[in-house]
């Protein structure tokens, strides 16, 4: 019994660091009305053996039916509606829009999340995309905060051109344990024994796509610094924008035109040039994922392996 009481302590304690860590917000249903123009909120469950689970997801199709797709995978505390302007921003740089809440956040199955069922999540909503989107040079990853480390795990185990064409990284740093340490000896010490590691620094070197990183100059969060070792650790092609004035989430607002400019830059260089003029048709609902030799035959013949 005192074992049995000991381990559930030290669960419950766990549950807490993470609660403190992830500080997931929930939502009731969603006002429908107050979604971007043209988005379509909708579900798909977890893939079995996983406990039943659902995962929400926003689909923000742009106009032009030639535009790259992008996963948006967000950071801590706020789900999907607090991260509107910035998906918004994202689709009017020139990309149709894929944005999921992990389980734990807005309308997903609410649980106490850890790196693992974020990573998880991330995993499916990337099945998701591949559906969507069947033109594997024009998928992009991106992430903002500590979707910056989801970002970084996913694109890890993807290989550039045949699974996807750019990662995109905002606000991004090299591990939880760096940025405990930026904030003080307190919270390093904490950092020591917590399993939560999202260590892109471990994880960028396996990234052979072409990567963007943005950060705010004013960024409290996560200092510029760990941004800037995270991008100094990457493969080339590479392309580091800071951003004066700006802080940990407002890059689009604060500097508009340049965030357009930046994003649609490095769209026209690395994926406009990749894209397949003929119309596209995604793959039925139910089609499972492709295999690494159904990608590489997707490859038209004539088609360079790579774009950039």
């Amino acid at each position: 019994m005192g074992l049995l009481l000991a381990l559930s302590a030290c669960a419950w304690l766990t549950d807490q660091q993470r609660l403190i860590i992830y500080r997931p917000t929930t939502s009731q249903a969603p006002d429908l009305a107050t979604l971007p123009a043209n988005t379509k909120l909708y579900f798909v469950d977890r893939a079995p053996p996983a406990a039943p689970a659902r995962l929400a997801l926003w689909w923000l199709a742009h106009p032009d039916p030639a535009a790259p797709t992008l996963l948006y995978l967000h950071g801590t505390f706020r789900a999907l509606p607090g991260n509107q302007a910035k998906i918004e921003a994202l689709r009017a740089a020139g990309f149709s829009v894929l944005a999921v809440d992990y389980r734990g956040w807005g309308q997903s199955t609410s649980i106490v999340p850890s790196e693992d069922s974020i990573q998880q999540d991330a995993r499916r909503a990337w099945a998701e995309l591949v559906r969507r989107e069947p033109r594997p040079a024009m998928r992009v990853i991106y992430g903002h905060s500590m979707g910056s480390g989801v970002a970084a795990t996913l694109a890890s185990h993807l290989s550039s051109p045949l699974d996807y064409g750019a990662l995109i990284l905002e606000s991004a740093f090299t591990s939880f344990a760096d940025i405990a340490a930026e904030a003080g000896f307190w919270a390093s010490l904490a950092a020591r024994f917590s399993p939560e590691r999202f260590a892109s620094i471990e994880k960028i070197e396996r990234v052979n796509a072409p990567v963007l990183m943005l950060h705010g100059v004013e960024d409290r969060n996560v200092p510029m610094v760990l941004g800037q070792r995270l991008f100094a650790a990457a493969n080339p092609p590479k392309q580091w924008v800071q951003f004066a004035g700006a802080h940990h989430s407002d890059l689009q607002s604060i500097a508009p035109a340049s965030y357009q400019a930046t994003l649609t830059s490095f769209r026209q260089r690395y994926l406009d040039k990749c894209a397949v003029t003929a119309p596209v048709t995604p793959a039925p609902p139910q089609a499972a994922a492709p295999t690494q030799n159904a990608r590489r035959a997707s490859l038209a013949p004539g088609r360079r392996a790579r774009c950039f």
